[in-house]
């Protein structure tokens, strides 16, 4: 697991560390899906028959962060709207795109515990953290993140 639970005081958020930023952008979208899961959904997800596909979403100016939103707006929507549970995606980012080659599974099929209205822009962050730096630990519940890599965060409206 590359990503936490961001702790808040009334909605829910996760701080995501990965190599580079379409992996944290895979990362933030997993954690996402699992936050909303129950363990018994999870259980089941993971054994469901899966579909392939290719999730595409644009980026304004070229604005990675806004993309992050855009991204988990999308898998957010498609979840509740068209019946497509993310299960696992492959990201990447090139000519102002987040192309995903994703798995899916019937979302009516995957009981859910927490229910995520939207993504917020409050404490977000995508950022590269060069090597050396260090992003600080969130009480005990994140560890500190040594660069090189990305970080993501994100809070979600529940």
């Amino acid at each position: 697991m590359s990503w936490w639970i961001l702790p808040t005081t009334a909605d829910i958020g996760l701080r995501a560390f990965c190599e580079d930023a379409a992996g944290a952008l895979s990362e933030a979208a997993c954690g996402l899906q699992e936050i909303q899961m129950s363990p018994k959904g999870a259980d089941s997800a993971a054994s469901l028959p899966r579909t392939s596909d290719q999730w595409t979403v644009e980026l304004a100016d070229d604005d990675l962060e806004r993309g992050l939103v855009r991204w988990l707006e999308e898998v957010l929507y498609r979840g509740s709207a068209e019946g497509q549970w993310l299960c696992e995606a492959e990201v990447s980012v090139a000519d102002g795109k987040v192309v995903a080659r994703v798995e899916w599974v019937d979302s009516e099929m995957v009981e859910r515990e927490v229910e995520v209205k939207a993504i917020t822009m409050h404490e977000l962050a995508l950022v590269e953290v060069i090597e050396g730096q260090v992003i600080p630990g969130v009480d005990s519940d994140i560890p500190s993140f040594e660069g090189p890599g990305w970080m993501a965060q994100v809070v979600f409206d529940i």
